[in-house]
């Protein structure tokens, strides 16, 4: 029979393995959720980094223009921070993008659909003012559906009919 005292250590050994195993079931998560936030973290603060520097904007500018201080934009632009979505507005206000770029890039929006190098080029061309690049982004997502939408319908396959000349063509 065993006696009190080694019963309740035997517990105590027991538990203190279960809470081992637990937390560091929920370190680990946490640790791939703080990686997941850095990684973001850091492809939106290099992309701040390479607007700011294409528009020839200087850290401390950027940051009085956004509303932030010096040391955060900068923790920003070294991904060390994530930005909330009113920093990021206020930040692409300062640069002269669209929010809706710098959302796309934090993860907050869904990336549009199309060539990714398209949409770039449309962003980064300097002599198009924002309005323009909204109306040509928003153009080229059209087509860019329209074309989705219409490739399975156009059927290119064996079972598409053939086109026929009319008696007017053929005369």
């Amino acid at each position: 029979m065993q006696n009190p005292g080694e019963f309740v250590r035997e517990q105590v050994t027991t538990v203190r393995g279960k809470v081992d195993l637990f937390t560091g079931s929920v370190a680990g998560t946490v640790a791939a959720e703080r990686s997941k936030v850095a990684a973001t973290g850091s492809q939106v603060g290099e992309f701040i980094r390479e607007q700011r520097n294409a528009a020839r904007v200087s850290l401390r500018e950027l940051a009085r223009v956004a509303g932030v201080s010096n040391p955060y934009l900068s923790q920003v632009e070294r991904g060390l921070r994530k930005p909330s979505a009113e920093i990021l507005a206020a930040i692409a206000k300062g640069l002269k993008i669209s929010a809706e770029t710098l959302y796309e890039q934090a993860g907050i929006l869904d990336r549009r659909p199309g060539n990714p190098d398209t949409v770039a080029a449309i962003r980064a061309d300097p002599s198009l003012s924002e309005r323009h690049k909204a109306v040509l982004l928003e153009l080229y997502d059209t087509y860019v559906r329209e074309h989705a939408a219409s490739a399975p319908a156009a059927g290119t396959g064996p079972s598409a009919p053939t086109p026929t000349r009319s008696s007017k063509e053929s005369a």
